[in-house]
Parts: C-alpha cells; sequence; structure tokens
C-alpha cells in the first residue's frame, strides 16, 4: 500500500484520440503545468479512423487510403503538446502503448469490426493497464468523460467506462480525491457562439442544442484558462489533418465545418471526491481544491 507521496500536485487526463486533448482540456493542461503540476496526458488510440481536412494528407486515411493517419497524428499530438507545455516537457504516452488499442470509427462504421478497436477489447485489460497507470504515477485528480462521450463516439465512452473502472480498480494502491468529467457549460457555449463575429467560406453555425453541453447548474467547476488562451488556440493548429482554427483565433472547426467556440474557459463535473472552495456562482476554480496533499492507502 502506498502512503503519503509528497505534496507535489499530479494531474492524470485522459483521451481517446489525439486532438481531444487540446479541444477540451488544453487551456487546463498549459495553466496546470504553469502552476508547477505534474501533468500527464494519456490517449487511448492513435486516431487512425479521423477524417482529413484538405488535400495534403488525405490519402493517409484508413478507408481507402494509406492507413497511415494514425502514426501521422501521434506527431501532431507531439507538436500540440510542445506547444502547451514547452519542447519536449509533455511527451505522448498511450493507453497500452502507441497502436495497442484502434481507434474504433463512429457507431456502426466499419471499423469497429477491426479486431484491435477499443471497442473490441476485453472488458479488463485496458482497465488493468489503466490502474496500473494510476499506481504507478500518483495523482490526485483525474479528468476523463461523462457517461455520453462528450457525443456519443464509442472511443470516448469507452474512456468514461475504462477510467471509472480503473480509478476504484487503483484504490488498493492509490486512491484519487478527485476524479471529473471534462465538459461544457451551455451558457458560456451559446454566448461563445452568438460571439462569432464571421462565418468562414464552408462552415455553418450549429443548429440549437447540435454542439453536446451541461446545464450551467450541473457544472461543478470552471477553469480560467484566459492566459494560456493563445496556447490552447495553437495547440488546436497542430491537430490541422483534424481541426480548423478560424482567422479570428476564437472559433474553431472539425471536418464538419460546423462553427464551436474556443473557450477562455474550460468545464467539469466532478464525479468522485469532495467539493473544494466554491466562488458566488457555486462553483469550484481550482480541480485542486480542497486537496491538501496526497492521499494514499
Amino acid at each position: 500500500m502506498i502512503r503519503d507521496a509528497g505534496s507535489s500536485r499530479r494531474l492524470l487526463v485522459l483521451h481517446a484520440h489525439p486532438d481531444d486533448e487540446s479541444i477540451m482540456t488544453g487551456g487546463t493542461i498549459a495553466r496546470y503545468l504553469d502552476a508547477g503540476v505534474d501533468v500527464t496526458v494519456v490517449t487511448f488510440t492513435l486516431g487512425e479512423e479521423g477524417e482529413v481536412i484538405g488535400d495534403t494528407w488525405a490519402q493517409l486515411v484508413a478507408d481507402g487510403g494509406a492507413d497511415q493517419l494514425g502514426g501521422y497524428r501521434i506527431g501532431e499530438l507531439a507538436s500540440a503538446l510542445d506547444v502547451l507545455a514547452g519542447a519536449g516537457a509533455l511527451r505522448p504516452r498511450f493507453l497500452g502503448g502507441a497502436g495497442h488499442w484502434r481507434d474504433s470509427g463512429m457507431a456502426g462504421s466499419p471499423a469497429a469490426e477491426h479486431p484491435r478497436a477499443l471497442v473490441n477489447a476485453s472488458p479488463d485489460e485496458p482497465v488493468t493497464a489503466l490502474a496500473d497507470i494510476i499506481a504507478e504515477l500518483r495523482p490526485q485528480v483525474v479528468i476523463g468523460y461523462d457517461p455520453a462521450g462528450t457525443y456519443g463516439h464509442p472511443d470516448h465512452r469507452q474512456v468514461y467506462r475504462i477510467s471509472t473502472e480503473a480509478v476504484a480498480a487503483a484504490a488498493d494502491r492509490w486512491r484519487v480525491d478527485k476524479h471529473y468529467w471534462s465538459v461544457t457549460a451551455r451558457t458560456p457555449l451559446i454566448d461563445g457562439i452568438g460571439a462569432a463575429r464571421s462565418l468562414p467560406a464552408g462552415w455553418r453555425m450549429p443548429a440549437d442544442g447540435e454542439l453536446p453541453s451541461y446545464p450551467d447548474d450541473e457544472v461543478s467547476t470552471a477553469v480560467d484558462v484566459s492566459a494560456v488562451y493563445d496556447r490552447k488556440v495553437e495547440a488546436l493548429r497542430r491537430h490541422a489533418t483534424q481541426v480548423t482554427v478560424a482567422p479570428s483565433g476564437t472559433e474553431y472547426a472539425l471536418s464538419n465545418n460546423i462553427l464551436q467556440p474556443i473557450l477562455a474557459e474550460e468545464h467539469f463535473i466532478l464525479v468522485e471526491g469532495e467539493r473544494g472552495e466554491t466562488d458566488a456562482t457555486g462553483r469550484e476554480r481550482d480541480l485542486f481544491a480542497g486537496v491538501t496533499g496526497a492521499r494514499g492507502r
């Protein structure tokens, strides 16, 4: 059993594919690194089944192409992490090792039939792999996904299941203080869409309710990332096969060309652990609020 491992703060951030870390938590990663927190990002797949924006790398795709996109996206992830953390300070780490589990593709797609697809992993193997990482790194705070997997992607749903079970499975070796879901609060999302001043050619505005969000009163924690906003935007640009950043630098789109705002706050729901100090809105402003030091058993 692990006893007190010291008072240093450690944050484990879990994502399904390269680019998710920058889209959902890029500002949080940069902010806490700047504050001296030991941050680790673990990505579950290489994102082999992603659609490619533009013609330059279009033939790397899995479906009818060279099936080399996953390897290329490792480079995009490394570049984005360099922006967020400083060159070489935060290297890509993949659950089970790079390429162990494969991007499952969208629900119902042929990609889900691949024997290495994350959705076809044995129920226990990825949980054990992640529990071992938790025991190794001893994070006080873990960030994962909600049960819907943000927008329903099968791999995102797997991140939810695996992270939830792994936090519990690791508890006899290391007990996490706080487990969060990465989400988006509804009002900031709506305000961000409304603040868009122009629509790049070929893009469209999202329909009402099209982008996933949570009611404001269900969001427990909001992290101000305005001081590292430019780094978050640049990290998004580094995922050029998947993300286009608008000329304004305040919106982005995936291959579907639906405008999404780049917010100066990142939002979370605390699902395990005790809520720390809150502000007048009832939200925590620090993921480590209430964490007095490392806790172990």
